[in-house]
């Protein structure tokens, strides 16, 4: 199986792992493919510009890429025809990183990890 992460999913590794599941726990130490969107970086680069509090990730940008890296996590790009996508997908859930990260699991046949109950309304996999 392949998932790819929620921004969440990996703020709640590096600061907050005891409100990870252990579900998530469990495939988070697995052999299984991972995968980060390059939208969860812009999302916290935006929220780190409006001076936003993000949980407490040493290095801000740089420590957020030492996690997908230290992780061996997958990064993915935002490619033209997982932004197509967003045109179909139902408008259930504003926020535009996670319609793109919707969109690119659809797209790449990836199972999100995700607490966010939004998501879940969509017709893409989902574990939690």
């Amino acid at each position: 199986m392949k998932y790819l992460l929620d921004t969440h999913v990996i703020l709640w590794m590096a600061s907050e792992p005891s409100k990870l599941s252990e579900n998530v726990k469990s495939i988070l130490l697995s052999d299984a493919v991972k995968c980060v969107s390059i939208a969860s970086a812009w999302e916290i680069a935006i929220k780190l510009l409006k001076g936003k509090e993000i949980l407490d990730i040493q290095g801000g940008l740089e420590g957020f890429y030492k996690i997908i890296d230290a992780n061996n996590f997958f990064s993915l790009s935002v490619r033209r025809f997982y932004l197509n996508g967003l045109l179909t997908l139902p408008q259930i859930h504003k926020d535009p990183f996670d319609r793109l990260i919707i969109s690119t699991a659809m797209a790449e046949g990836l199972t999100i990890i995700t607490a966010d109950e939004n998501i879940h309304k969509y017709d893409v996999p989902w574990v939690w």
